[in-house]
C-alpha cells in the first residue's frame, strides 16, 4: 500500500500531461475512517489487478488537506500502519472538473452514491458505486452498483478484494480494512445496532488470512480513543470534525457528530455565540449536534441538541424528532444553558446520525410546503402533520399485521435490513427496485372519459339485471 501511494502523485501528473485516463476512487465528504480506507484500498486493488493498464488509479480524500487533522482516528491509524500523510491526495489538490472536461476522468464512488450539487457535472464520469447505505430512490444509477446495508463500507471493499481470483491483499491494507470494520461495527457489539453477519464474516476472514492482526478489542479501544480525542480542538473544530449539511427550499440544517458528553459540550464558555458564528459562516439556519459517548463497558450513550436563533424553526425541528417513529429516537429533555438550545437524552442508542438524516430530509421537504388550503406550513401545523402522518403509518402497519394476506412474501430480505430498518413501518424495498426503473415511475395507466363512462354503464346494467332476477324477489 505505501509503495502504491508513493507513486500516485507522479502517476497523476504524468497522465494529465500525456492526456491519459485518470480513474479516481472518491470517498464521501465526511472523509471518516471508513471513507478514507475504502478509497485507499479499492484504488490499490484496481492498480494491482490491472498492471498493464494505461489508466492511473488514484484515491482521493474528499476534504481539503487542512481539514485532515480533524479526523483524529484516521491520522492515528495511518501513523500506526506507517503510512506517511504526505502521500495522500486531497480534494483541493486535484481538479476533477478540469479532468472531466478534458475527457480524462472516470470515477468510482465509495461510501456514498450521491454527489453534492456542486459536483453534479461529474456524475457523467461515475462508472461504479460501492455503498453501504440505502440508495435514494430518485437517483437513477446507470453504472455498476454494489449497495448493501452492512455496518462498514470497508466490508464491501474487503469482499470485492477477497473474491478476486488474484491474491493482491498485503498485510498493511488488510490491517486498514480490518480496523475500520471493527471500529464501524463498534467491536461487533450487537447492542450497538451496527454489525451484520457479513461484517463478522469478512473481519474473520482477514484475521484468518493475517493471524498477526491485533485483537479486535485492542484495535477498537485504540481507534475509539483516537476518534474521541478532541483535546485542544475549538468548538468550531469539534463541530466541523464530522459535519454534514442538508438544504431545503428555504432552510439549511447542519448535522454534527460530537465526541464528548453533551453536558460537557454545553458547558463550553461562550457556546451560544460560537454556535451562532458557526451557523452564520456556513449559511445554516439550524444545527443538530449529536453526541455519542461510551460507558466503561463500551455501551454507547447518545444525546442530541438542536440550536437555532429562530424559535419557530427550532420548535419545528424538535417536534419532528420527538414525534418520529421510523425510527423512534426515544428523546427525553435535559437541562440546557440557553433558550436557543434544546437538549435531549436519546433512548434509542441504535439511531445513529445516518438514521436521523432521512428524518431531517423529510422535514426539509415539508417545511414551507403549502398545505391543502394553500397556506404555508407553520411550525405548529408541521408538528401536527408529522403526528398525523405517523399515526396513519402506524394504523396501516397494524392492518397489515392483522391481515396476513396483504404481506408480500416475494420481497427478498437484504442482509442487514433487520438492523438498519428495524423501526420502519413499511417492509424494506428490494434492492432491484431501487436500482431498476419501476413501471409506475411513468405514472398510472391513462384512462379516457369514454372508458370511465363505459365502466359505469356496465356496472349499472349488471346491478339492474341482478335486482330484477326472481331469486332476489
Amino acid at each position: 500500500m505505501e509503495a502504491f501511494l508513493g507513486g500516485c502523485r507522479a502517476a497523476l501528473q504524468d497522465h494529465i500531461q500525456n492526456k491519459q485516463e485518470v480513474h479516481v476512487v472518491l470517498g464521501n465528504e465526511s472523509c471518516d475512517l471508513d471513507s478514507m480506507v475504502s478509497a485507499l484500498a479499492l484504488a490499490y486493488f484496481f492498480a494491482k489487478t490491472t498492471p498493464d493498464s494505461k489508466v492511473a488509479f488514484v484515491p482521493v480524500l474528499n476534504i481539503p488537506r487542512s481539514d485532515f487533522p480533524l479526523r483524529t482516528e484516521s491520522t492515528f491509524f495511518l501513523r500506526e500502519q506507517q503510512i506517511p500523510e504526505h502521500l495522500l491526495i486531497f480534494r483541493d489538490e486535484i481538479n476533477l472538473a478540469a479532468l472531466h472536461q478534458s475527457g480524462l476522468l472516470s470515477l468510482t464512488l465509495v461510501d456514498h452514491h450521491v454527489l453534492p450539487s456542486e459536483d453534479t457535472a461529474l456524475e457523467e464520469a461515475v462508472v461504479e458505486v460501492i455503498d453501504h447505505r440505502p440508495l435514494e430512490r430518485e437517483r437513477r444509477l446507470s453504472c455498476k452498483v454494489t449497495a448493501e446495508l452492512v455496518g462498514s463500507c470497508a466490508t464491501l471493499v474487503t469482499e470485492r478484494i477477497l473474491q478476486s481470483s488474484e491474491d493482491v491483499l498485503d498485510r498493511q491494507t488488510a490491517a486498514l480494512l480490518h480496523g475500520t470494520i471493527v471500529l464501524d461495527c463498534v467491536n461487533m457489539a450487537p447492542e450497538a445496532g451496527k454489525v451484520t453477519p457479513k461484517d463478522i464474516q469478512y473481519a474473520s476472514l482477514l484475521e484468518r488470512k493475517f493471524p498477526d492482526l491485533p485483537p479486535r478489542k485492542d484495535i477498537f479501544e485504540a481507534l475509539q480513543s483516537a476518534k474521541f480525542d478532541v483535546s485542544g480542538l475549538t468548538t468550531e473544530q469539534m463541530l466541523r470534525k464530522d459535519l454534514k449539511t442538508l438544504s431545503g427550499r428555504e432552510v439549511v440544517i447542519a448535522l454534527s457528530a460530537i465526541y464528548v458528553n453533551l453536558q460537557e459540550f454545553l458547558r463550553r464558555p461562550g457556546l451560544e455565540q460560537e454556535l451562532h458564528s458557526f451557523c452564520q459562516l456556513r449559511s445554516c439556519n439550524a444545527l443538530l449536534a449529536m453526541s455519542i459517548s461510551f460507558s466503561e463497558h463500551n455501551e454507547p450513550f447518545r444525546q442530541l441538541a438542536v440550536y437555532s436563533p429562530s424559535g419557530a424553526l427550532r420548535m419545528a425541528v424538535c417536534q419532528a424528532l420527538e414525534l418520529s417513529c421510523s425510527p423512534s429516537l426515544a428523546l427525553s429533555p435535559i437541562e440546557s444553558p440557553s433558550p436557543s438550545i434544546c437538549a435531549y437524552n436519546q433512548g434509542n442508542t441504535a439511531a445513529s446520525r445516518k438514521k436521523v438524516l432521512p428524518l431531517i430530509k423529510d422535514f426539509l421537504r415539508e417545511w414551507g410546503q403549502p398545505n391543502s388550503a394553500g397556506v404555508a406550513m407553520q411550525p405548529e401545523t408541521t408538528g401536527l402533520f408529522c403526528k398525523a402522518r405517523l399515526e396513519s403509518k402506524g394504523a396501516e402497519s397494524g392492518n397489515r399485521e392483522r391481515d396476513g394476506a396483504h404481506k408480500d412474501p416475494g420481497k427478498p430480505q437484504r442482509l442487514g435490513d433487520d438492523l438498519a430498518d428495524d423501526d420502519a413501518a413499511l417492509p424494506p424495498t428490494p434492492m432491484n427496485s431501487l436500482v431498476d426503473e419501476c413501471p409506475l415511475d411513468q405514472g398510472l395507466p391513462k384512462l379516457s372519459a369514454e372508458a370511465v363512462f363505459e365502466k359505469f354503464n356496465r356496472i349499472a346494467s349488471a346491478r339492474s339485471s341482478t335486482e330484477g332476477s326472481p331469486e332476489q324477489k
